[in-house]
């Protein structure tokens, strides 16, 4: 084992390589800067070389700095990231956005905050974030997953507002929007590769431009500029499928100023015959493709607006269509879904009927014909509907976006037959409605588009059914339809918009950036002055705990942690009178399996340890005299000479 050691007398840090006698080499010294003075560093892999590197906070000069390892004991020259007016004091390194990259977590002095560094994996890093904590001396800081999500929480603790502070990571979802040019007015959007490159491409049905156009994704979540082709006239939903079973993605329009829908078929380089022409019924709004008669080819049904009916157009594989069969629907139909709800292997329809305001099940014979609709009430105008296992029970249910009453849940008996619906306010004028796991814990998740208010809202999942909101994100003008997919080859979902007004597509790619909030504070006591703290699961269930030195009292507190990121109030244990301790650190030192705690004490000049007694208590404490020439300051705990017993 070797020691790293900031020393910020002398603006430089020091390395002190072990010996196979468990002593150390003559320290070996590395600038940080003139006026720099060094009061704190952090030990991990920051370039992906399998090489430790060391991150310092350099107080004096409001910089981190970067030491790369050669992975001989010896250190690149410093880079040095600026902190602007914030004098940094601890730091930490971590993945906080789950891309097994290193990120940096920083302490400011004086300017009441704490700096996030998102690293890039190869040893540099993205300008800082801020998050404000309320507190101008936050001294120490410690990273654990508080509250059993799946991310990094932070601990910091302050000494001029006594209090041990929490800061709960979470899920910034689509902090970049990428807009792009469409064609006049786009109605729809949907996703797919189109080209055969393995990367997703973007297609709009554009309303007055009477085209579709092609953007086509170079993976990395940009995209060219789009290639446009005619349609009939006012083209409203687009899909896209393999309708003539050449492996090659195909395109159908919906035209519903002349009733008719086009095919376009793809030669698998982004290019695409002359539409074929097909009629439905009057004002065809929305499209699916799916295999209706289970004959292992894609068939097509349609929503008539006009007409109060669902047209299916059964396929031939050879990219044509047999003659349109017409199916009763609620008043004016509009958008429309498709999967097997009763577990019949049948493939069933639903479809929203704006004017009727609800859905209609249509359940399939598996040979292209169907049941009379099942009718379902749900809210004012729906507009869009989806349909996913939203309370996992292995049945499907359906999500509708209402125009003027927000979205309706309807969960799924898995008979054909669906609950009342439950309701759940948004702004007005909510339209295209899709489901995915956004945030990757495995429940589905809600996305929808507010035209209204020209943005983009995710409701995340519980996985029973239930919802809650989440963040709202910018789009273009008049949002009117969404597609999900993942543009940028990163496995997190993105979406893309359609906005009708500024004719333009927006691309918001899904990032986690490690972000903070719900700063929760618990009191430390009067006169406690702070020191330093470890986090540690002390009773042994699972859940993080937290051990803070208390300087000014003369004692160390144990705050046992739940599961929800909160904790119990301090349990004190003496350290002596006027002991005033700086730092602790925790390890078995009595190979009993059980963790203790030693603390340097800063005023009786000695060690003190704590045996635990795994519930969160400890027994009293021994205490070693090592007639210290200066009073302790920082402690470590290691098998320094490999004997299996930890030394300090």
């Amino acid at each position: 084992m070797d020691l790293a050691i900031a020393n910020y007398g002398t603006n430089n840090v020091g390395i002190l390589l072990g010996t196979s006698n468990s002593s150390f080499a003559n320290q070996i010294m590395f600038s940080t800067g003139p006026n720099s003075h060094p009061c704190s560093l952090a030990v991990g892999y920051l370039n992906d070389d399998t090489m430790l590197d060391i991150a310092i906070t350099n107080y004096g000069n409001n910089s981190v700095g970067i030491l790369l390892g050669h992975g001989n004991g010896t250190f690149m020259t410093q880079t040095t990231y600026s902190l602007g007016g914030a004098s940094p004091y601890s730091i930490g390194i971590d993945d906080f956005n789950n891309d097994n990259r290193m990120d940096l977590v920083i302490t400011n002095i004086g300017t009441n905050n704490t700096a996030l560094l998102v690293g890039y994996g190869n040893g540099t890093f993205a300008s800082p974030t801020m998050y404000s904590t309320g507190s101008s001396s936050s001294i120490s800081i410690a990273i654990g997953d508080l509250n059993k999500d799946n991310r990094l929480d932070i601990v910091i603790i302050s000494n001029d507002t006594r209090t041990i502070e929490i800061m709960l990571g979470y899920d910034e979802f689509f902090p970049i929007q990428k807009m792009y040019p469409a064609g006049y007015n786009p109605w729809s959007v949907a996703v797919g590769d189109l080209n055969n490159d393995n990367y997703l491409d973007i297609v709009t049905a554009d309303y007055t431009g009477n085209t579709v156009s092609v953007l086509f994704g170079y993976g990395d979540g940009t995209f060219q500029t789009r290639e446009t082709y005619p349609t009939g006239s006012s083209p409203t939903y687009v899909a896209v499928a393999d309708l003539n079973n050449d492996t090659r993605l195909d395109i159908v329009v919906t035209n519903s100023a002349d009733n008719t829908v086009n095919i376009f078929l793809g030669y698998g380089d982004g290019s695409f015959t002359n539409p074929a022409i097909y009629l439905v019924g009057r004002y065809p709004e929305s499209v699916v493709v799916a295999d209706f008669n289970n004959d292992f080819i894609q068939d097509i049904a349609v929503a008539n607006a006009e007409e109060n009916t669902v047209s299916i157009l059964l396929g031939y594989g050879n990219g044509s269509f047999m003659t349109h069969v017409q199916f009763s629907a609620g008043s004016c139909p509009y958008s429309i879904a498709t999967d097997d709800f009763n577990n019949d292997t049948r493939l069933d329809i639903v479809v929203t009927n704006l004017y009727g305001n609800s859905v209609s099940v249509l359940l399939g014979h598996g040979d292209g014909s169907f049941a009379s609709e099942m009718q379902y009430s749900v809210g004012i105008h729906p507009d869009s509907v989806a349909v996913g296992d939203l309370n996992n029970d292995a049945r499907l249910d359906i999500v509708v976006s209402n125009r003027d009453s927000g979205l309706s849940i309807l969960l799924g008996y898995g008979n054909g037959s669906f609950t009342n619906q439950t309701m759940y306010s948004t702004d007005l004028k909510t339209a295209s409605v899709g489901v995915g796991d956004f945030n990757k814990d495995t429940q589905l998740d809600i996305v929808f588009v507010n035209q209204e208010s020209n943005n983009v809202k995710i409701f995340l999942g519980f996985g029973n059914g239930s919802f809650f909101k989440q963040s709202t994100f910018s789009t273009g003008s008049l949002p009117v339809a969404l597609a999900v997919g993942d543009f940028n080859s990163d496995d997190r979902l993105d979406i893309a918009v359609a906005n009708w007004n500024d004719n333009q597509v927006s691309v918001l790619l899904r990032y986690d950036r490690g972000a903070l909030k719900h700063e929760i504070k618990f009191p430390s006591g009067k006169g406690s002055r702070l020191r330093s703290f470890v986090i540690f699961d002390f009773n042994n269930d699972s859940q993080l705990d937290i051990a803070v030195a208390n300087s000014g009292s003369d004692s160390i507190g144990i705050l046992l942690g739940y599961d929800n990121g909160n904790f119990d109030s301090q349990m004190i244990f003496s350290t002596g009178f006027k002991s005033h301790p700086h730092s602790i650190i925790v390890n078995d030192f009595n190979k009993d399996g059980r963790v203790d705690i030693a603390a340097a004490n800063y005023g009786t000049k000695n060690l003190i340890t704590f045996l635990g007694n795994e519930n969160g208590t400890f027994e009293n404490q021994a205490s070693y005299d090592a007639d210290f020439d200066f009073p302790p300051l920082l402690l470590g705990a290691n098998d320094f000479n490999q004997e299996g017993r930890s030394e300090i």
